[in-house]
């Protein structure tokens, strides 16, 4: 990728202009200091929503060439011409609104003019609009003041770090990559398939940002673009479009923030209720295994609320370990007796949960009487085609699929209509809705808008399908379906986000640590209901190094998981590499622990639930969302987070580790198991024990929560009086 210093405009302003003015629009005042622009709320004139200093706009032409290798993206951008010479010719109001008009004049000489449109959007804030005359321009450059010591937070799932400022980050959803800068993994899956990634690879980033001045910026557009926060005394934001429409938020605190952009991108509805009252335990193998692994796990008291099949398509050995066949059909010969299995745990009050994906792969090699879904595809035309007219060949691991293109309304009835009767059909409760981060630039959607546009939004419109298709069968508040992929959008549209396949490992790149942070900054940009594979997802094994799942890794997982909002576990794509819940007494004891901890959060989580339908606000939340003044919420990388308003968690992030240090708020905090109450003192750490099976819980004196939660873990055995 070519990296380019931020693009600064210089500003000329006519005499008329060297003034300074004060222009009203609903109730936000622009300030002209004749050299820049301050926009602040009328009622609060000190405060600054946005500002400028000299030039901050300019545009351009640019050619970006993009390369897509198994779902990562590698963006090549060429400027051919740079316009920053700004002139600001008026201002215009009228009631709610203000127009910029003026004029960038380009290297080449020609002239371009434009318009930045500012409309009032009540207490929530300014809407913001972009557009230039000239419609060869396809680049916009935006700058705005920022200050030294702002930390920015954000950004849609950020895995690699919590505070953004310093850095330059691109938007745009891809694959997050396998070590994404942990060695030496990182440069092996580089070198075999592109597929190493690095910091800023995301399934679900999203251009909007806070800060801890309480400044928020959402850009609405679908393009690439990126945010350069390494300027320490501005923004810029380069958008591969020649025009944009953003949102300036005002808010008095965190929260407020939350709660105004989730009223634009929407909001998440609670989870049905049986998803909150046990895990949703991942298992493979066919009738019989998943019949045997059942036993094991009911003889450990494990209450579960269902039983996820990845597998009931049937399942293929590729390079990369265990996988499926991409066809969304019953494999009959995988799953023999499967009614009678369906029946059976459907006794036991226990839902069954399957997998999809809009890919579909050739099941001819196969063999069987299984439905062909990609021949149905191939030969209506369904599938996303590219510029020669004919269905891409999309390379995942060893083999190849093909793509449903979803811009077609024929192709999505097609697509739902499968689902509807070969899934659901079924009687599954519930299904991993997988991928959707990997269309390439190259493809040609039947709608004929450009995939530039379309890419980002393609999670989206994966998960509008699944939705589509809940309220098609009256499924609201009873089916559940998943997303890892995500945009600006997805949390009005999926039930439920899960945040991808992290490597089986406990850091900060890839792994448990990194887990925590793309909750935590996913929930901050409108994910409020977001959990994780318990013990992680990709499993190597490599004569250099092996990564394998060990068993503390797992039960820490799992400890962790218990208080995000779904508790569920895969066994991984090299299942017998890795370890498992069910492989031991000990592991079937400590799972069966963190199972009952999550069922005995149920009523606590019903009630956030309902708080994140009504305002946005996540279920697990940095503490800088509670807390953002205390000194306890300044860490650069988060170790510990908030459940609701009544809990604090500080999950074990590392190997071997019984004690921890933990920074606590200010005020009376009881420590969960000890019942040890804490007098916290700004800017120390208390240390607690965290053995295996009690991550460090804290709940603030007098807490009717934290009481509550102790007397029902003290009823299912899980801590004494």
């Amino acid at each position: 990728m070519w990296k380019q210093r931020a693009v600064l405009a210089e500003l000329v302003v006519p005499p008329a202009f060297a003034v300074p003015r004060d222009f009203d629009f609903g109730d936000y005042r622009l300030a002209w200091s004749g050299h820049g622009l301050a926009l602040s709320p009328k009622g609060n004139p000190g405060k600054r929503l946005w500002a400028t200093e000299g030039g901050f706009l300019a545009a351009g032409i640019g050619e970006a060439r993009v390369e897509e290798h198994r779902g990562s993206l590698f963006v090549d951008e060429r400027r051919k011409l740079l316009c920053r010479e700004q002139s600001l010719d008026s201002f215009q109001g009228a009631g709610q609104r203000l127009v910029l008009r003026g004029h960038l004049r380009c290297a080449d000489g020609t002239v371009s003019g434009y318009a930045l449109v500012l409309e009032a959007d009540g207490g929530r804030g300014v809407r913001l609009a972009v557009a230039l005359d000239d419609p060869r321009l396809n680049r916009l450059y935006l700058n705005w003041q920022r200050d030294a010591d702002e930390r920015f937070f954000g950004f849609g799932e950020q895995f690699s770090a919590f505070d953004l400022a310093g850095r330059r980050l691109p938007i745009l959803v891809q694959e997050q990559g396998v070590g994404r800068g942990l060695q030496p993994i990182t440069l092996a899956a580089d070198l075999t398939a592109r597929a190493g990634g690095d910091w800023t690879s995301s399934y679900a980033p999203v251009p909007y940002f806070l800060t801890s001045k309480l400044r928020a910026f959402f850009s609405e557009s679908s393009a690439y673009q990126v945010f350069d926060l390494r300027d320490p005394a501005r923004v810029g934001l380069e958008v591969h479009e020649g025009n944009l429409t953003a949102r300036i938020y005002n808010g008095d605190s965190p929260a407020a923030l939350v709660r105004a952009h989730t009223s634009v991108v929407g909001r998440m509805a609670p989870l049905p209720d049986w998803t909150q009252h046990g895990a949703i335990l991942g298992l493979q193998g066919g009738t019989e295994r998943v019949r045997e692994l059942l036993a094991r796990v009911d003889a450990a008291g494990v209450p579960l609320a269902g039983v996820w099949l990845q597998d009931w398509v049937g399942q293929r050995s590729t390079t990369f370990g265990k996988q499926l066949w991409w066809n969304w059909t019953l494999d009959p010969r995988h799953y023999p007796q499967w009614q009678a299995l369906s029946a059976e745990l459907e006794a036991r009050g226990i839902r069954t949960l399957a997998y999809a994906n809009p890919f579909l792969a050739d099941i001819t090699e196969k063999g069987g009487e299984q439905r062909n879904l990609f021949r149905e595809a191939r030969e209506r035309g369904f599938l996303m085609k590219g510029a020669d007219g004919a269905p891409l060949d999309l390379l995942n691991t060893s083999f190849s699929a093909g793509l449903v293109d979803l811009s077609s309304p024929e192709a999505r009835r097609w697509l739902k209509d499968v689902l509807r009767t070969e899934m659901l059909g079924q009687g599954f409760s519930g299904w991993m809705a997988d991928f959707g981060e990997a269309l390439p630039f190259e493809a040609r959607p039947a709608s004929g808008e450009e995939a530039a546009l379309l890419h980002n939004r393609f999670p989206e419109e994966w998960a509008r399908l699944n939705r589509e298709l809940v309220e098609e069968v009256g499924g609201e508040g009873e089916l559940l379906f998943f997303t890892r992929a995500g945009y600006s959008r997805s949390p009005g549209l999926t039930t439920s986000m899960w945040l991808g396949d992290q490597l089986v490992t406990w850091g900060a790149h890839d792994g448990l640590h990194s887990a925590l942070l793309g909750l935590l900054s996913g929930g901050l940009s409108g994910f409020a209901l977001n959990h994780g594979d318990a013990g992680g997802y990709t499993t190597i094994s490599n004569p250099l190094k092996d990564y394998h799942r060990s068993e503390e890794l797992l039960q820490r997982w799992a400890e962790f998981s218990a208080f995000t909002s779904l508790l569920r576990t895969h066994e991984g794509n090299r299942p017998a590499d890795n370890s498992q819940v069910y492989d031991s007494p000990a592991s079937l004891a400590h799972f069966a622990r963190c199972a009952q901890l999550f069922a005995a959060l149920a009523p606590y989580r019903k009630t956030l639930m309902e708080e994140a339908a009504g305002s946005g606000l996540p279920l697990v939340r940095p503490l800088w969302l509670q807390y953002p003044d205390d000194p306890a919420s300044q860490e650069l990388q988060p170790r510990s987070f908030m459940l609701g308003d009544q809990l604090l968690v500080a999950p074990v992030l590392e190997a071997g580790v019984g004690r921890l240090q933990v920074a606590l708020p200010a005020g009376s905090w009881v420590h969960l198991w000890s019942r040890t109450t804490y007098r916290a003192v700004p800017g120390t750490r208390i240390e607690v024990a965290a053995p295996i099976g009690q991550p460090a819980v804290f709940y603030p004196k007098g807490s009717a929560v934290g009481e509550a939660l102790r007397r029902a873990l003290r009823e299912r055995g899980l801590t004494g009086s």
